[in-house]
């Protein structure tokens, strides 16, 4: 479908301002993805604050003309984009989807810390877990060395 001139360039400054408001994007190829997952992706992307745009290559480059260092990843296929304030919730959502449908979804590079990077970097990111799961491993492992010194204890006690 043939876009006019004001049509590209409404799309294209919601483009810019998608990217100038956060601070990580990243790309993904789509192909056969079904309208039903689609809309399941938006939602679960939209419950957790990231934006998901699917806009024409050609505006997609032009938007990211000098908004990151380093060159633009490879945009092969039907391309969309996912905006996040939070460095790697956009990155997570498309990798926690990907990985309950399997083929549709593949990431193909994105922006992380004013940078453009590669689809395994990206990858990396977004296997980082989430800041929850972090503080759960850290208080974990503080008070395992506690709950064995109280194990410790508990036997001397019942030795005397």
């Amino acid at each position: 479908m043939a876009l006019n001139k004001e049509k590209k360039k409404e799309i294209l400054k919601e483009l810019e301002e998608d990217i100038a408001g956060s601070k990580a994007a990243v790309f993904l190829s789509f192909r056969g993805l079904s309208v039903a997952d689609e809309t399941v992706l938006r939602r679960e992307m939209r419950e957790q604050g990231v934006s998901y745009k699917v806009a024409r290559k050609t505006l997609l480059r032009r938007a990211l003309e000098g908004k990151a260092k380093g060159e633009l990843p490879s945009l092969e296929g039907e391309v969309a984009a996912v905006f996040s304030k939070d460095s790697v919730a956009g990155a997570r959502e498309v990798y926690a989807f990907q990985k309950t449908h399997p083929g549709i979804l593949s990431i193909l590079g994105g922006i992380f810390e004013g940078s453009f990077v590669g689809s395994e970097k990206m990858t990396e990111i977004a296997s980082i877990p989430s800041r929850e799961v972090l503080l759960a491993k850290l208080a974990f492992l503080l008070r395992s060395p506690l709950q064995r010194l109280a194990v410790a204890v508990g036997e001397v006690a019942k030795k005397k």
